[in-house]
């Protein structure tokens, strides 16, 4: 209507005529509106209060926001695969924004670039460089796939071309790696629009966390919790889930939560599993995104936010979530033993 009445203004001058049939439009542009306004019905889950930033006491997800596009990433739209957010220790600084686009060949991460702040990095500003980049190592100390994070000021990720965890702290130019005990890697059971992020690394309010399969596992999902400082794991869970039927997935208090594709336009979370009840289940949550292939997506525990890269695009979600006191909606469950590792 506000559009339309600024054609009105422009019309007046140069044809009347016109602006009968503008103003017949606009009258019955309101009529609608008056009519969507009455017979407007509250959603299944009204929007509820967001739980206190940094605790678990909600349940699941319930809703996730329209995406809210950052912008393109700074080497171009050629690099559709990378990942991007913020530090995601909870407690950590969340001025600070990271970029890390993977090369055009959709596989290797060589680089990052790091923002002291949002209005830095939308106007790609003051930004801390780094590239590690070793062609006469075999790039052993790069990156592979877009599953990596930064975790207490620390880069995570996929050792190129291994079934290595990488830890890169960029002050000091420092990496140490520990194996993953029976990862699958070499794009062997990545996502399924995703190539090369076998091994992705995520947090939440509980820790940092690495989401991959196994051949033993039959393909499906394997969680494994992390020491964040050896990289040693602490215990995992295998769930049914096969990897290569998801889009992506993240850590919520410790809750795995897995995206598929519905349409080009849209996603769905349709899975769970809960590490602190062994339960796995089926839900629906659809959310909008702005181009087809999820090449990444992580969650901050700081912000409730979901951070996707998105064909070369940085997009973030809000998430919203039940309360405790409200009955969770129907999924199915069912029990699965977790694997200790001592």
């Amino acid at each position: 209507i506000r559009n339309i009445s600024i054609i009105v203004n422009q019309l007046e001058i140069y044809d009347k005529n016109n602006v009968l049939v503008i103003r017949r439009e606009i009258e019955a542009l309101k009529k609608r509106l008056e009519e969507c306004e009455k017979n407007h019905t509250k959603p299944e889950y009204p929007s509820l209060p967001s739980p206190d930033i940094g605790t678990c006491e909600h349940g699941q997800i319930i809703n996730i926001s329209k995406p809210f596009v950052v912008q393109l990433n700074y080497v171009g739209p050629n690099h559709l695969y990378g990942g991007w957010g913020r530090d995601s220790l909870l407690g950590a600084d969340q001025n600070v924004q990271w970029v890390a686009p993977l090369r055009t060949d959709t596989r290797l991460m060589e680089g990052m670039r790091l923002y002291p702040s949002y209005n830095d990095l939308t106007i790609y500003n003051h930004a801390a460089e780094r590239i590690i980049s070793k062609p006469y190592n075999n790039f052993s100390d790069c990156g592979q796939g877009g599953g990596l994070i930064l975790y207490n000021n620390m880069f995570y990720y996929n050792c190129y071309n291994t079934l290595n965890i990488c830890k890169y702290d960029w002050k000091n130019n420092v990496i140490t790696r520990a194996a993953l005990p029976g990862a699958t890697y070499t794009n062997r059971f990545s996502y399924s629009h995703t190539a090369w992020q076998d091994i992705d690394l995520a947090a939440d309010e509980e820790g940092l966390w690495v989401i991959y399969a196994t051949e033993v596992n039959a393909g499906n999902i394997v969680i494994s919790k992390l020491n964040d400082t050896s990289l040693a794991v602490l215990q995992t869970w295998n769930t049914n889930q096969f990897k290569h039927g998801v889009s992506n997935a993240f850590m919520v208090c410790g809750v795995l939560y897995a995206t598929r594709a519905i349409s080009t336009k849209q996603e769905e979370i349709f899975y769970m599993y809960d590490t602190k009840t062994n339960e796995e289940g089926k839900l629906s949550v659809i959310f909008d995104k702005m181009k087809e292939k999820v090449q990444s997506l992580s969650y901050n525990p700081n912000d409730h936010r979901l951070y996707m890269y998105n064909d070369a695009y940085l997009i973030h979600y809000d998430l919203s979530f039940t309360s405790l006191s409200k009955p969770k909606s129907k999924i199915m469950h069912s029990k699965i033993n977790p694997i200790k590792i001592k």
